[in-house]
């Protein structure tokens, strides 16, 4: 028999049973960013399936809110994202407040938008300098947390934390805001913005990152609605989707800014938009610091305990990794009938198992990093 005898038609190879075996994926793992299980069923080096598996730190977060009333459950909403606190805290208020029709303090308005959006740069930098780690690049997350740390300083003199903040209230504020926390936060857009224009020339203009990002990880327009995905996920398939804008809530329509969005819809898309909206959320917070009204940041008459008209009520907000709703279902008692708490992160992930399919396993990861997770927020 001859050598070429020997090879296998395309017929044939094609029937061979192929060889594939199971990879986990965490729970503990870097790649993972907390603790989520990916079950990656691997053909070599290429994914086949993946499955991720949710519930390992279930903490059951509705059902805390259907036994507490609405100001004990209140410091529990900045623990389901914990890296975008602000903005998750200012659902909940802002549910409550539209039930029980308060009048919120535009000083206390204006506070809650710079709070909210200084907490976006914070969350976009952690993203930043993690999904660069996961790509192979250690230096630029050292970047990063220099300057978060500056935020985390800012917000600790007003709140008294650096992560998981309870500041707002039902009505306004915790306490007003004194000029060191103002003049510190000009200062840290006036040091901010030189430092995003030296990230895009060292690292968003690097060959190499582009070479691992373009063309890696398409998620179209049709995908995801599919899934339900929001934020910078879809502002990178091209849908200028953005709360802030679509639903207005608190004074940002009394604010100019833009909805960055990208119509390549790859991982290098999803990147660039995180990069852009840290541009805009300094323009918005310089903004509301140069509007800012004097008076009162609490509202008048809030009573003690709460009793919401029956009915349902949902308040939406755009976090740093999307549409995050509150809904409360009210029977007029000091405790909600149903919370529901509609997550970004959930919906983002969903699409990841249809999304990586036939993808190399480093491509795969740097499309879960491009969604930027936080588990908290899926197992809620």
């Amino acid at each position: 028999m001859s050598v070429q005898e020997d090879i296998p038609s395309a017929a044939e190879a094609s029937q061979a049973p192929q060889e594939t075996f199971v990879l986990n994926l965490g729970p503990q793992h870097p790649a993972t960013h907390g603790v989520l299980r990916v079950k990656l069923t691997m053909d070599g080096e290429y994914v086949m399936r993946a499955e991720p598996v949710c519930g390992y730190i279930h903490r059951m977060q509705e059902k805390m809110g259907e036994n507490r009333t609405y100001a004990q459950f209140l410091p529990n909403t900045s623990r389901i994202d914990y890296l975008s606190a602000m903005t998750y805290t200012h659902a909940f208020v802002g549910a409550v407040e539209r039930a029980a029709k308060l009048q919120v303090p535009p000083r206390a308005e204006y506070l809650r938008v710079i709070t909210s959006e200084l907490n976006r740069v914070s969350s976009h930098l952690v993203w930043w300098g993690a999904f660069l780690l996961d790509l192979g690049g250690f230096t630029p997350l050292l970047y990063a947390f220099d300057d978060r740390e500056k935020i985390l300083d800012l917000l600790e003199g007003i709140t008294g934390a650096r992560l998981t903040y309870s500041y707002y209230r039902i009505g306004g504020l915790y306490n007003d805001v004194d000029e060191n926390f103002l003049k510190g936060t000009r200062e840290f857009v006036a040091h901010m913005r030189p430092r995003l224009k030296m990230y895009r020339e060292l690292v968003t203009e690097n060959v190499i990152l582009r070479k691992r990002l373009m063309g890696i990880g398409p998620l179209s327009k049709e995908m995801c609605r599919k899934y339900g995905a929001s934020g910078p996920v879809i502002r990178g398939s091209g849908i200028p989707y953005d709360v802030r804008k679509a639903e207005p809530y608190s004074v940002y329509s009394e604010l100019d800014f833009e909805i960055p969005h990208f119509d390549e819809s790859d991982s290098m898309a999803r990147y660039q938009v995180r990069m852009e909206e840290m541009v805009q959320s300094l323009r918005i917070i310089e903004q509301a610091l140069d509007k800012l009204p004097a008076g009162p940041v609490m509202a008048e008459k809030v009573p003690r305990v709460l009793k919401l008209p029956v009915g349902d009520y949902c308040y939406a907000v755009e976090a740093a990794r999307g549409r995050f709703l509150v809904r409360i279902v009210s029977d007029n008692k000091e405790i909600p009938y149903r919370v529901k708490l509609r997550t970004p992160c959930l919906s983002n992930l969903s699409l990841f198992e249809e999304a990586s399919q036939g993808m190399l396993l480093p491509d795969a990861l740097a499309l879960m990093g491009s969604l930027d997770l936080v588990i908290p927020d899926i197992d809620r």
